[in-house]
């Protein structure tokens, strides 16, 4: 979910041609999410094979990275790791939070709301044991490179834009912000046209790029100061100070300074839990200098035999994607020849 700093944050609209050549570090675990959650029938249930198994993750990142492929972005997935454990609140939370939702879904269904059904189904998503395998042998099988994090993806990823081996953090989430990432974008796995919720009608969805540099000039804090506001709004780590949004939060930080002097003029502070813990998450999270970024052309063959042969997808359709993998990989290996021999 991460935390919802959206109407603080300056960012900026771009056409994806301006990600043309660069490298994207994505969230794995957050676009996952993103695919189970919008990728649905039309009464919430879930795109599944013959034998039961979710299959919305694999069609999700199947085309949509085709689809950044062939825009020329060089796109590398960021896997979680073992959480920390100031998550486990937090996970207990959403877990209720699912189980709630699942008993007004059953109950949407049973009375007949479609659009209502699909709105509490996507708030189910859970990610079962077997998706992380299956996406990272659909990436390898792609010839898409993924890396393992130790802890957080998006740390990972953020951390990846502070070394300089990738030019974006790609995330829904502004963490990736709180982690350091130097540019991060949105949207990159759900651009395009996006239905309104009980609207019968469709926006355009673009990719938005926000600088920490820039962000934090805007709101002329700095970074630790960021995360003490982060904390008071709430984050992975802790639910945050009832009452008190973005706004209020960035009030509060810029007339004391930081979390210990903010604290005593609080009424309730229980909400901010182990505040130096979680601030030691994000100003030093575990990552890993242990990756290669490696880009090949696809292997159909074993593309088709997973997902076709083991998962019931329409072949057409697969090839058709694979093949435009292929294509741009072979366009971008001829122009990186051409600009090195010309160089």
């Amino acid at each position: 979910m991460g935390v919802n700093l959206r109407v603080l944050i300056p960012k900026t609209e771009i056409d994806f041609n301006v990600l043309s050549g660069k490298i994207v570090a994505i969230d794995a675990y957050n676009s996952l999410y993103q695919f189970l959650s919008s990728i649905r029938q039309p009464d919430g249930t879930p795109l599944k094979d013959r034998s039961g198994m979710i299959t919305s993750h694999l069609i999700g990142l199947l085309y949509r990275t085709a689809n950044l492929v062939e825009k020329g972005v060089k796109v590398v997935y960021v896997f979680d790791g073992e959480s920390p454990e100031l998550k486990e609140a937090e996970v207990k939370r959403r877990t209720q939070v699912k189980a709630e939702a699942l008993v007004k879904y059953e109950q949407a269904k049973k009375d007949g709301d479609v659009e209502l059904a699909r709105r509490y189904a996507q708030m189910t998503s859970k990610m079962k044991s077997y998706m992380p395998d299956d996406s990272k042998r659909l990436l390898t099988e792609l010839g898409i490179p993924w890396i393992q994090a130790p802890s957080e993806g998006e740390a990972q990823a953020a951390y990846m834009t502070i070394k300089g081996t990738a030019d974006y953090c790609g995330s829904q989430d502004y963490d990736s912000l709180l982690f350091g990432a130097t540019r991060l974008v949105r949207n990159v796995t759900v651009s395009g046209r996006r239905r309104i919720p009980r609207r019968n009608t469709y926006v355009n969805v673009f990719p938005e790029v926000m600088k920490l540099d820039s962000v934090l000039n805007d709101l002329e804090i700095n970074r630790k100061q960021l995360i003490d506001l982060a904390i008071l709004v709430g984050t992975d780590f802790n639910p945050g100070v009832k009452g008190v949004g973005p706004k209020t939060a960035l009030k509060l930080i810029k007339e004391h300074g930081c979390l210990e002097e903010v604290i005593p003029n609080l009424d309730n502070s229980d909400c901010i839990g182990n505040y130096k813990g979680i601030r030691d998450i994000f100003l030093n999270p575990k990552t890993t200098d242990n990756y290669k970024l490696e880009w090949k052309s696809p292997n159909a063959k074993g593309v088709v035999d997973f997902l076709c042969r083991e998962r019931d997808f329409s072949e057409d359709r697969v090839r058709s994607a694979v093949n435009k993998m292929e294509v741009s990989f072979k366009e971008s290996k001829s122009k990186t020849t051409l600009e090195s021999w010309f160089g």
